[in-house]
């Protein structure tokens, strides 16, 4: 069966709710989704210590990454989680295996984006292949109101909740990865 890991940091459970809704999105496409969050008990000193994490990724098909959007980048802790995986690229154990991401910030125009940038170039680094979102929001109705074909990126107005149609577009981007590794690249 088809294994797809997803690695998140979440403080307000903003990115713990689409986390939670990209892995409906991977079971409801027949796969296994292996969900990891980084808690504080993973971070020693400023570094992330679970080698068991990285046991487990290496034999997944596929890492989604996630983290809120804090100052332009993803948060620290996932930032500690990346650092930590030198040796991962130093083994190639992440080579070939698709790798695509999700962020949430504050506000619509919170620099989402360049935490995606930044998600991306981690994969590439691993020489990983970047699944975007392609034309998530053509002929899908409420689905990715940003408009950001990097990956999902989301925000909390004032209500303090995530709107449905970000969170459709986290469901979609599970089962679109689902798809790309089953080499079926219907919608």
């Amino acid at each position: 069966m088809i294994s797809i890991a997803i690695i998140y940091h979440s403080v307000s459970d903003h990115t713990h709710a689409l986390a939670t809704t990209i892995a409906e999105g991977i079971h409801a496409g027949d796969a296994e989704p292996v969900v990891y969050r980084i808690d504080p008990e993973m971070i020693e000193n400023g570094r992330f210590v679970d080698d068991k994490v990285f046991e487990k990724l290496r034999e997944v098909d596929a890492i989604i990454f996630g983290a809120p959007t804090y100052m332009g980048g993803p948060s620290a802790q996932f930032k500690a989680f990346a650092d930590a995986s030198s040796p991962t690229w130093e083994n190639q154990d992440w080579r070939g295996k698709y790798a695509a991401g999700f962020t949430v910030g504050t506000y619509p125009g919170g620099d989402q984006p360049q935490t995606l940038q930044y998600f991306q170039t981690l994969a590439s680094q691993h020489d990983m292949l970047w699944l975007s979102l392609g034309r998530a929001n053509i002929g899908v109705e409420n689905i990715n109101p940003s408009g950001t074909s990097l990956g999902v990126t989301s925000h909390t107005p004032d209500d303090g909740q995530l709107s449905e149609a970000c969170l459709q577009t986290a469901f979609y981007l599970g089962q679109h990865m689902v798809r790309a590794l089953k080499g079926v690249w219907h919608t």
